[in-house]
């Protein structure tokens, strides 16, 4: 006999809950799917901020203190919870561990923690559904509906953040951040502007709330524009993207491509033009002796990414252009078919034994109709390649889309050995193609043949 279930134990659940983000956004749901907490301070206060400036007069001292506390603020993001923290490009002291804790926690934008975590599994993951805010879910998505959109927590990529817990700043600011943002956030704008020169509201409103509003939207921007405007000089796999646009919102973070191929770098700006006032910032604190251990890729690898990268994109076009007929892939012509064949009309040239069928180009030769009709049915080797005119680069390769056959013979044989020359030394590209470089086309030879003139 089965014994009956015990009334006192809770049964145990059929199913796992599923979390709202993993079901369908509906007319009747839609509420649920919102994160409501981030939406109020993300959105609503900032809105309110927007309402009191309205008859909140903005002072001279406090826009100036406000684009100030801005920089402050923002440098606590990209120079500390970022470069510092969430990538460990350089090392910092204590003092310049906690005045970055404070300044980024003022910024109101997490705590290092919960920031460092989410931006490790973003560069681990980057455009997967493990991304945290990946670009592939919309320009929108990647710069503010992660935010105020819940997310399934199980569903972003794992980090390893073991470092982070065990530094002593990180986790005091995690423990303490509601107090750190009250503090930094608004109360330090306000009292600045408040004792320094008597406008408490306007440091509230424009100091405090607005200025938190632009913070966030310009590290948003990393998310976003960062992976949607620019070009890829390193690697074109992912989203990432190099901007002065973007470089200009972000306080130098907008170099994004550099970045996500050497994350471990300080710098995100690597020429003296660029802009990036967070690596200036950085390199400053290291001549003050509150930084150390500054991380540099070695140019020499930064270089090969480069070419890499530019090689990858001649590839594509070289991909769409007609190169010819592989040798190896060409009919082998008998001399006395070839001869035959031009006999009757058809306008065959030997080159290097190679056949060209020149016909259609007869009447557009530069050199006129009677140089090149002098060569039909002939080795033309030693004229085309000086005897009577020393082609250029260019007449060889529109030549290489002529075609049309080999000659069996001795010429033949030298054929086939460039052929297998083709497949054993010269370089091909990523589609299998030989890299022909200017000078190295098979009709190309270094002095004329004498036993051609003879033909």
């Amino acid at each position: 006999m089965s014994s009956k279930p015990d009334a006192s134990r809770p049964r145990a659940a059929d199913t796992k809950k599923v979390h709202i983000a993993d079901t369908q956004m509906t007319r009747q749901n839609w509420y649920k799917h919102v994160n409501w907490l981030n939406v109020t301070f993300i959105i609503g206060i900032p809105l309110a901020g927007c309402a009191q400036a309205f008859w909140v007069p903005l002072q001279l001292k406090t826009a100036i203190w406000a684009v100030i506390y801005y920089f402050f603020t923002g440098l606590g993001i990209t120079a500390g919870y970022h470069r510092l923290w969430a990538h460990c490009s350089y090392s910092a002291t204590l003092p310049l561990r906690i005045w970055l804790a404070l300044v980024g926690g003022g910024a109101v934008e997490g705590s290092i923690r919960w920031w460092a975590r989410d931006h490790r599994a973003h560069h681990r993951y980057t455009d997967t559904d493990k991304d945290p805010y990946s670009v592939r879910k919309g320009l929108l998505y990647s710069h503010l509906g992660w935010m105020v959109m819940k997310q399934n927590p199980k569903r972003i990529g794992r980090t390893d953040i073991t470092d982070l817990n065990e530094d002593p700043v990180v986790v005091w600011q995690h423990r303490n951040y509601i107090k750190v943002v009250l503090t930094m956030g608004l109360a330090v704008p306000m009292l600045v502007s408040g004792l320094g020169w008597g406008d408490w509201y306007g440091g509230f409103v424009y100091a405090g709330i607005l200025r938190i509003f632009f913070v966030q939207q310009a590290t948003f921007c990393v998310n976003s524009l960062a992976h949607w405007l620019g070009d890829q000089p390193f690697d074109d796999r992912n989203s990432p993207r190099d901007h002065i646009i973007t470089a200009l919102v972000t306080l130098g973070e907008g170099y994004h491509n550099f970045h996500h191929e050497f994350p471990s770098d300080y710098r995100n700006a690597i020429e003296w033009h660029q802009y990036d006032p967070t690596k200036w910032t950085i390199w400053t604190c290291k001549q003050l002796g509150l930084a150390y251990d500054l991380k540099q890729f070695r140019s020499n690898e930064i270089e090969k990414g480069r070419v890499q990268q530019l090689q990858k994109k001649i590839d594509q076009k070289r991909a769409k252009l007609d190169w010819g007929t592989p040798l190896d892939q060409l009919p082998v012509m008998e001399w006395d078919d070839y001869v035959e064949q031009t006999k009757n009309g058809r306008g065959l040239i030997s080159i290097a034994g190679v056949v060209h069928d020149v016909t259609d180009f007869i009447k557009d030769h530069p050199g006129g109709k009677a140089m090149i009709k002098s060569g039909l049915g002939k080795d033309a080797t030693a004229m085309f390649n000086g005897g009577v005119y020393y082609h250029s680069n260019g007449a060889h390769n529109l030549l290489s889309t002529m075609r049309v056959g080999v000659i069996r013979g001795g010429g033949e044989v030298e054929i086939w050995k460039r052929a297998q020359k083709e497949n054993s030394e010269y370089v091909r590209d990523e589609t299998g193609q030989r890299i022909i470089r200017a000078g190295q086309q098979v009709t190309k030879m270094p002095e004329p043949i004498p036993t051609a003139d003879a033909a």
